[in-house]
């Protein structure tokens, strides 16, 4: 056997062992790359510890994308959105605090992010896009409207394990409340989504979005009281974000604004 035989075959056996250990520790992906990488590294003269770093790379990357993509498709956002997506020569003045938020640096120190503006100027897109980004950086999130959240919490207290609900829901580093102040909540449903803001203050992260002055909460809620200690208990640890001017969605269309739009603008900061 010529020594050239024997070194492919030598090779080949060292390959049927990788995928074997590979399987074991149930990351057949490193099989692919050992393959991938041995050539370049012996090219490259590289030393066994720089080929097992490539290798361990490339397996970690794929993991942490691979979480990536399941942690985005469970936290229920209606559509991957992104921050290269999103039109900041339409929104300039949140361009800033935005890419500062997309760090990740909030959900660490538990603070909450509120998007307000008038329908279309991006509030959903930039609430939806930093959820991706959470995702990526490993958090898990989870995203519904505001009524969908009440309805939530609604049937958790109808079974009595609204506690063990809140609780369970405190584990997700970022609970995002889509278009709060779209339909005006009952007592009840008010005091629910008090308890899903006391549950997470100073505890986990919080994006909501509104197309309501915080001023105009009160009428959302029905309730002065209640919705002075839920606005104190978001904004306390909040980036507020004011978003302006007509619908992106309206663009080209020769409508410059939609009703009551123009009686909110000024009141929205």
């Amino acid at each position: 056997m010529s020594a050239k035989t024997s070194a492919s075959t030598s090779a080949a056996e060292t390959l049927k062992t990788i995928t074997h250990l590979a399987a074991a520790l149930k990351a057949p992906r490193i099989t692919e790359s050992a393959a991938r990488l041995a050539d370049h590294a012996r090219d490259a003269g590289w030393t066994h510890e720089d080929y097992l770093a490539a290798v361990l790379d490339r397996e970690v990357a794929a993991r942490n994308a691979s979480g990536a993509q399941l942690r985005i498709r469970a936290a229920g956002m209606p559509a991957v959105k992104t921050l290269e997506d999103f039109d900041f020569d339409h929104q300039p003045g949140a361009r800033s605090t935005v890419h500062a938020l997309a760090s990740g640096a909030y959900l660490t120190e538990h603070r909450n992010v509120v998007l307000l503006g008038p329908p279309g100027t991006g509030k959903t897109h930039l609430a939806t896009a930093l959820g991706v980004a959470a995702a990526r950086q490993g958090h898990r999130v989870l995203f519904a409207t505001a009524t969908d959240w009440v309805a939530r919490l609604a049937e958790a207290h109808t079974r009595g394990r609204l506690p063990t609900e809140l609780t369970r829901l405190r584990r997700y580093g970022l609970v995002i409340v889509d278009e709060v102040g779209y339909l005006p909540f009952e007592q009840e449903a008010a005091n629910l989504f008090f308890q899903l803001v006391s549950s997470r203050y100073e505890h986990a992260s919080l994006i909501l979005t509104s197309n309501l002055p915080l001023s105009s909460w009160a009428g959302v809620f029905g309730d002065q009281v209640i919705a002075a200690a839920m606005i104190d208990r978001i904004v306390h640890h909040a980036d507020v974000i004011a978003l302006k001017g007509a619908s992106y969605r309206l663009r080209d269309r020769g409508i410059d604004t939609l009703p009551s739009i123009k009686a909110e603008q000024g009141s929205i900061d």
